[in-house]
């Protein structure tokens, strides 16, 4: 049987540029003889690097185009390629960008398509598309650059009515880039000035006290099938991108000590999520858990998570006995699948 040609997409323009090359990694060091894997590296100024430098680049962390020799799009060629596998986190491949690109070209592609991607990306969009449909949500408030910069007073005093404390979150960013956390508002004028650092559109989520992080994988497309539910534990103040990073600063707990009846609420959300911004092939779905009052709010969902062989998504899939191989070789028979 001839071996799948498959075109592995990584790095990008976004801040989660870094993510993304270790996650094209671990798929590279995990693929077997069935697979006929080429990486092509999106550096950091949105240019595609040749093959060789590409390959150059997963293994040495060098993305600096002066250095480097830069393809053209050409490259990204329907009869080269069975498929594309993007590993692209954040604007500019998360977002639909480049979903829509390999739609044009047409190059079936692993993950959600231009719609799927689009909302998930985008805060704001996701959290309005979850309320239509009735899912359990923190409060918040989206701000725009242009208004904070016209009536930041107004801004202040209608974020402040949600309660102290706050995070104030760029709309389109993951990794937890640029969010930060505020007890009052002197700190939440801080945390909108950094935000609007990363996006021109903010949003501002009610903090709870003493909740605890939850995390269910997705894997299909309308049929969706759903993980056991992990969690996330760490001593910071919030799961920030220094805590998500760095090793020894975070446990992930498969699976969760949570009640049969919380394991079946997350689940259910996680399906029903993802259906609802029409997503495809694989997504991580986060909710926050107030064990006290026994409530489940759905926080997000991420249409190309993390997936170094011990990122969260891979390992729910682990636990439910599907190996990190047998993961990457389902995503791509979904991606195949006519929708």
């Amino acid at each position: 049987m001839k071996a799948l040609r498959v075109l592995l997409l990584c790095g990008g323009q976004s801040e989660e540029h870094e993510v993304s090359l270790a996650s094209a990694r671990s798929v590279l060091e995990a693929s077997g003889e069935q697979l006929e894997l080429t990486p092509l590296v999106i550096d950091r100024s949105g240019h595609l690097l040749s093959r060789q430098d590409s390959l150059k680049a997963l293994t040495s962390g060098e993305t600096q185009t002066e250095n480097l020799s830069v393809t053209e799009l050409p490259q990204l060629d329907r009869h080269r390629f069975d498929i594309v596998f993007p590993l692209l986190h954040g604007p500019f491949g998360e977002d639909g960008s480049v979903q829509g690109l390999l739609r044009l070209m047409g190059l079936p592609h692993v993950g959600a398509g231009v719609l799927g991607s689009a909302v998930g990306m985008d805060k704001l969009v996701m959290k309005s598309v979850f309320g239509a449909h009735g899912f359990p949500q923190v409060g918040y408030r989206g701000v725009t650059r242009y208004r904070w910069n016209t009536a930041p007073k107004q801004v202040l005093e209608e974020t402040a009515r949600l309660g102290f404390p706050l995070f104030i979150k760029p709309a389109n960013l993951g990794s937890s880039i640029g969010i930060t956390k505020a007890e009052d508002e002197g700190e939440l004028q801080t945390s909108l000035e950094t935000a609007f650092e990363h996006d021109r559109r903010v949003i501002v989520e009610q903090g709870l006290n003493t909740i605890r992080e939850l995390e269910v994988a997705v894997l299909g497309n309308d049929a969706p099938e759903v993980s056991p539910v992990g969690e996330i534990r760490y001593d910071t103040t919030f799961y920030d991108y220094e805590t998500k990073y760095t090793e020894g600063e975070a446990d992930l707990i498969i699976p969760a000590a949570i009640s049969k009846e919380i394991e079946a609420t997350c689940q259910d959300l996680s399906r029903r999520a993802f259906l609802a911004i029409d997503c495809a092939g694989l997504a991580r779905v986060d909710f926050f858990y107030q064990q006290e009052s026994g409530e489940v709010y759905l926080n997000e969902i991420n249409t190309i998570p993390g997936f170094t062989e011990t990122s969260m998504y891979p390992r729910l899939w682990q636990a439910a006995g599907l190996s990190y191989p047998d993961l990457i070789t389902k995503l791509l028979e979904l991606a195949l699948e006519p929708r």
